[in-house]
């Protein structure tokens, strides 16, 4: 378990962030190796089928991921404020919801796997394949909701470095299982699945194991369970939007994947591959969204608001310094990236474009996210969703079908760096209206200091002073 309302903020966001990055770089890498061994061993077709799966998990995972955040916020406002017994039934809590949650989201994915592809407009050569390949991947989702559950509680407590532990394990598991099942045993795209549930299976038997070896607190049990209705209100109240946020942005995979997926294999596969490259990319400014918003979330139920303006500026400066250099990489190793999963010519001239000319925004996007991950942590989760459903379904999706009737696939890469921008300039000024106080101010301890107002010019923050 992590404090974060002592020492300087700066170090501690990174030395949280970082086992959280480690963890979803090892989580990621096991795609890309599934990827990659798909895309060389069984083709481009099954490397399309692959993609065009993708987001349809993401969007029955969204909106359960999302509520799972607020989880985390609400147990790491509790554990700032010492309140032990109110964090058990957080946990609690979340162990009930995510358990039906799961069910719910298997029986609905196999059930609507097949017409949701036609929907999307899958190609019929590539779409047998990925009819298996999803409702293998969701006879396994309650592993995957287990496990994100348990990570969840953990992050919410501090401690970012044991899901690592675990995600290292389940790791190594899926690369020997995918090459066995894939190379050896020949089960093509079906092996690739049953190889990525296994090792998600193993990660959540991990968690159980630790949670009911460590504190009393964090036992995992069937029996005895609480249900909080006051605690899962509170916690809809913070991960709902976020979760609405994630399903909005879930569904606008989707609809890009359609305008994608119009222009036939070679650019599904390069979309593909291009995408695992843009995972990892992005994947440090998503962590850091994860820890400034439980570095906020501790600090308010502490009553120190002047903390939360110094780890917004940490954040930032780490974000920035990270994205510029990713920047750099993406651009001088482009043509390399691609043709590891797939060499056709085709594939990795579409592919090399998407990288050239969303790269070049990282920095764009890792601001927009460290700021979204502060405004959650204060409980102000509408504003971000807001912005993200006028910088989805606004600019980019209009954008990207508009631009691709006219220069083609390099118009739907375009249209993500402008939603990006949007997106950004949209939250910075709604953060330097200091309105997203309020929801701070009504949730510090009535012991502590009282917040400053959004009207002090002396504690006025203001994002143009970082």
């Amino acid at each position: 378990m992590k404090d974060f309302t002592t020492g300087p903020e700066g170090r501690l966001i990174w030395d949280f962030t970082v086992p959280m990055l480690i963890g979803n770089v090892f989580q990621q890498s096991y795609n890309v190796i599934d990827s990659v061994i798909v895309g060389r061993a069984i083709g481009k077709s099954a490397l399309a089928a692959v993609g065009a799966s993708f987001p349809i998990l993401f969007l029955m995972t969204a909106l359960i991921i999302g509520v799972t955040m607020g989880f985390s916020i609400v147990i790491s406002q509790y554990f700032g404020a010492k309140d032990m017994a109110r964090v058990r039934r957080a946990i609690d809590t979340s162990y009930i919801f995510l358990f039906f949650a799961s069910l719910a989201a298997t029986v609905l994915g196999l059930a609507a796997s097949g017409p949701i592809l036609r929907f999307l407009l899958t190609p019929e050569e590539i779409m047998p394949q990925a009819v298996i390949f999803l409702r293998i991947m969701f006879a396994g989702i309650l592993f995957l909701f287990g496990y994100n559950s348990i990570s969840a509680v953990l992050r919410g407590l501090g401690d970012s470095k044991t899901p690592l532990y675990f995600l290292i394990i389940s790791t190594l598991l899926n690369v020997m299982l995918v090459m066995l099942f894939v190379l050896v045993f020949k089960w093509g795209i079906a092996g690739s699945a049953w190889a990525t549930v296994l090792a998600q299976s193993a990660s959540f038997l991990m968690g159980v194991v630790y949670l009911n070896r460590t504190h009393p607190v964090l036992t995992f049990r069937l029996r005895g369970l609480e249900f909080d209705r006051e605690i899962f209100r509170k916690s809809l109240a913070i991960g709902l939007p976020t979760g609405v946020q994630q399903v909005l942005v879930a569904v606008g995979m989707m609809a890009l994947s359609r305008i994608v997926n119009g222009f036939g294999t070679d650019a599904i596969a390069a979309f593909t591959a291009a995408g695992r490259i843009d995972t990892f990319a992005v994947m440090p400014a998503m962590n850091l969204s994860a820890a400034i918003s439980s570095f906020v979330g501790q600090n308010i139920g502490a009553g120190k608001l002047d903390r939360v303006k110094h780890g917004l500026r940490a954040a930032l400066l780490i974000s920035g310094a990270i994205s510029l250099g990713t920047t750099l990489a993406i651009v001088i190793f482009k043509w390399h990236l691609i043709a590891l999963f797939n060499s056709d010519p085709a594939v990795v001239a579409i592919g090399t474009r998407y990288l050239l000319i969303v790269g070049g925004f990282y920095i764009v996007f890792s601001s927009m996210f460290v700021l979204t991950g502060v405004l959650r942590g204060a409980g102000d989760a509408l504003i971000p969703m807001f912005v993200t459903i006028l910088a989805l379904w606004g600019i980019r999706i209009p954008v990207s079908a508009w631009l691709s009737g006219r220069i083609g696939t390099d118009g739907i890469w375009w249209g993500i760096p402008i939603a990006w921008t949007a997106g950004l300039l949209l939250l910075a000024a709604y953060y330097r209206t200091g309105r997203w106080k309020r929801g701070a101010a009504a949730q510090a301890p009535a012991a502590g200091p009282p917040p400053p107002s959004p009207d002090d010019d002396e504690s006025e923050w203001n994002v143009s002073k970082f």
